[in-house]
């Protein structure tokens, strides 16, 4: 079965100025880069549906939600966070974003997509269930793993995220839910300035100091993602793909190259493949250095298309 790229142009009007690093060109970098490279017409392309309010709610609380949908401008910015704020396409591309993993959601569980990968913005691992945090509006990839829970009945499924920045929002969603193994590597201390101390069965944080590079990333997810997962035996696996701890990505300081994103998926298919039948559902989140965006989501796609 077929790769799902699934996206939706609502994703790339987002945007709320000039020099916010988290901007409408990471997606044209990502499509150029899939162009580029021969990948773009392996792919199966999907457009994003709108999430509804059932899947939000399974995550997020409902005044949080409401507010969201109340506050959109009709011009200018409302701002969530100092980080965080909304223009009047943003409501659109938020929704859209969090409609795209749930549809992956449903491709690869009906059978319609072997994996997929949703190249959406606003990113989401940061929102947490009542609040907006670090560029985040809607936790994309917790309402995709609350859907598969709820409509497919899974009873163990894994969330792994590769970005710089801890997903905290995902971690509080679901630190009391030991159906849902989390495992994380980030830069620490750094923002949000969380999850170094988090001790549970079912959270696996790794945190890397400024200046790791692929040696000390890759001793991490060998030495603790892996066994956690392997133990686990998830019969879905998502994946925050956040590529801001790449070396040219001006937002941190760890030291990742293009093959790190390659060897990090190629694990995690393996895995994957020996599990749930290499079920697999990936979305964006950071990467900011346009060009390293660009090749490392190339490097992840080509691992999940060869899966």
């Amino acid at each position: 079965m077929n790769t799902a790229l699934i996206r939706h142009a609502a994703c790339a009007l987002h945007d709320v100025g000039d020099h916010h690093p988290e901007c409408p060109e990471r997606l044209d970098a990502i499509s150029d880069r899939l162009l580029c490279a021969g990948l773009d017409g392996l792919l199966d392309h999907h457009e994003a549906p709108e999430v509804t309010r059932e899947q939000l709610l399974r995550v997020h609380h409902a005044d949080y939600v409401d507010r969201v949908l109340a506050a959109g401008p009709s011009h200018g910015l409302v701002h969530l966070d100092p980080d965080t704020a909304l223009m009047p396409a943003t409501l659109p591309a938020a929704l859209r974003a969090a409609g795209a993993a749930v549809l992956a959601v449903d491709l690869v569980m009906q059978g319609r997509a072997g994996n997929a990968f949703c190249a959406i913005r606003p990113p989401g691992h940061h929102a947490v269930p009542g609040a907006a945090m670090g560029f985040c509006i809607f936790n994309n990839v917790a309402v995709a793993a609350a859907h598969a829970l709820a409509t497919y009945g899974l009873q163990r499924i894994a969330i792994v995220d590769f970005d710089v920045h801890h997903g905290n929002g995902t971690e509080d969603m679901f630190v009391d839910d030991a159906r849902v193994l989390v495992c994380q590597t980030f830069q620490h201390p750094f923002y949000p300035y969380q999850g170094a101390d988090t001790r549970s069965s079912h959270i696996v944080n790794v945190p890397l100091a400024a200046g790791s590079g692929s040696s000390q990333f890759r001793a991490a997810i060998r030495d603790h993602w892996l066994p956690a997962l392997e133990a686990f035996a998830p019969q879905m696996l998502f994946i925050s793909a956040g590529f801001d701890a790449h070396r040219d990505d001006p937002m941190a300081y760890l030291k990742l190259v293009d093959g790190d994103y390659a060897w990090v998926t190629r694990q995690l298919t393996d895995m994957a493949i020996r599990h749930c039948g290499g079920r697999i559902v990936s979305t964006l989140e950071g990467g900011y250095d346009l060009s390293a965006l660009g090749r490392a989501v190339g490097e992840h796609i080509r691992v999940l298309i060869e899966n």
